[in-house]
C-alpha cells in the first residue's frame, strides 16, 4: 500500500480564486440571436461541465426576473458572479443618461442575484463585423479625461445605488487595449472607484503581459477572465488588420492550454495578491455549432483543476 500523501489535505495556493464560466464560452454575444443556443442549454451544460459560478452575459439572454433566474440557477447549483455593461464614456457627459439607462437594469439584476461585480466594457473603435472605422483608435486628451472621469462617476453611482464594484475590461478594438493604454487608464483613475477585469486573452491579443500587469498593478486587479489566443492565428490577424469579430470566427481565441498566455503563471501571480478573485473562463466562439461548447468546457475545467483551481 502506498504511503499517504502528506500534502493531500493542505489548502491549494489558489484557494481564494473562484473559477466560473460565461455565456461567451457557449458562443453567446447577444441577448437574442438565432445563431446562439437556448439559455436553458447553456445553464444545463455549464453546470454539467463542473462550474459553479457564471456571469449574466448580454442582458436579456438569461431571464431578467430575479426570482425566476434565481430558481433556474439554484436548482443547477449555479451562482452569479457578475453582470456586464457596455459604455462610450469617452464621448463626454452628454452620453451619461444613455449610459445609465443601459447600466441600471443590469446592475439591479446583478445585485438582486447576490453578485458584487459589474464588468464594464468600453465601446469599439471599429465595427466588429465589417472592420469599418467608427472612431479614431487613439483618444484625444479631452476624450481621455471624459473616459476616466466618466468611469469614476460610474463606479461611484453603481456602488452607492447597488452596492456593486465596477471592473473595467480592456478589450480588443477598444480604447483600453494595449499595455500603454491600460496603464494610462489605471494611472488616471481612482483606485477606490475603478478596478480592472484582466482578460488574459484580450490583453495578449493586444500585446500585453498579464503576469507583468498583475505584478505591477496588483492592487487594481479586481476580477479575471481566463482566455488564450492562438499565436499563429493572431499573427495572421495582425498582418491583415482583421477586426475582432472576424478574428474570433477565424479561431483566434482557443482552448487552453493550446494558446498564450500560459495560465499557470497568471494564476500563480494572482494568488500572490492574497485577494479573493473570480476567474471566469471565456473563449469567444461566436457563432459556433450548439454541440461544440460542452466538450471544450469539460476539458477546460479539467485543465484548470490541474492548475490548482
Amino acid at each position: 500500500m502506498p504511503a499517504p500523501d502528506a500534502n493531500a489535505n493542505l489548502p491549494s495556493p489558489h484557494r481564494r480564486i473562484r473559477v466560473g464560466s460565461a455565456p461567451d464560452s457557449w458562443g453567446v454575444w447577444f441577448a437574442d440571436d438565432p445563431a446562439q443556443l437556448p439559455w436553458r442549454q447553456f445553464l444545463d451544460e455549464v453546470a454539467d461541465a463542473g462550474y459553479e459560478w457564471i456571469e449574466l452575459g448580454p442582458y436579456g439572454y438569461l431571464p431578467t426576473d430575479p426570482a425566476r433566474l434565481r430558481d433556474e440557477t439554484q436548482r443547477r447549483g449555479l451562482t452569479v458572479s457578475a453582470g456586464t455593461v457596455f459604455t462610450a464614456l469617452h464621448r463626454g457627459p452628454d452620453t451619461w443618461e444613455a449610459t445609465w439607462a443601459h447600466v441600471a437594469p443590469v446592475a439591479e439584476l446583478t445585485a438582486a442575484m447576490g453578485a458584487r461585480h459589474l464588468v464594464v466594457i468600453p465601446s469599439f473603435w471599429r465595427d466588429d463585423k465589417t472592420a469599418e472605422l467608427v472612431e479614431d483608435p487613439e483618444l484625444t486628451a479631452d476624450q481621455w479625461r471624459h473616459l476616466t472621469a466618466g468611469m469614476e462617476r460610474l463606479g461611484r453611482e453603481v456602488r452607492e445605488r447597488y452596492g456593486l464594484g465596477i471592473v473595467v475590461h480592456p478589450h480588443a478594438d477598444t480604447h483600453i487595449d494595449t499595455e500603454a493604454h491600460v496603464e494610462r487608464f489605471l494611472d488616471a483613475t481612482d483606485a477606490s472607484l475603478v478596478a480592472l477585469c484582466l482578460d488574459t486573452g484580450h490583453y495578449a491579443y493586444c500585446g500585453g503581459d498579464s503576469v507583468k500587469l498583475i505584478e505591477t498593478y496588483g492592487e487594481r486587479i479586481g476580477y479575471l477572465h481566463l482566455k488564450q489566443v492562438d499565436p499563429e492565428v493572431l499573427a495572421d490577424v495582425r498582418a491583415k488588420g482583421t477586426a475582432f469579430g472576424p478574428a474570433v470566427r477565424q479561431g483566434v481565441m482557443c482552448e487552453p492550454p493550446r494558446g498564450v498566455p500560459a495560465l499557470e503563471p497568471v494564476l500563480d501571480a494572482a494568488s500572490r495578491l492574497d485577494a479573493d478573485l473570480f476567474a471566469i473562463v471565456e473563449q469567444d466562439m461566436y457563432p459556433c455549432p450548439p454541440d461544440r461548447p460542452l466538450p471544450i468546457a469539460r476539458r477546460t475545467r479539467g485543465f484548470l483543476r490541474g492548475c490548482g483551481v
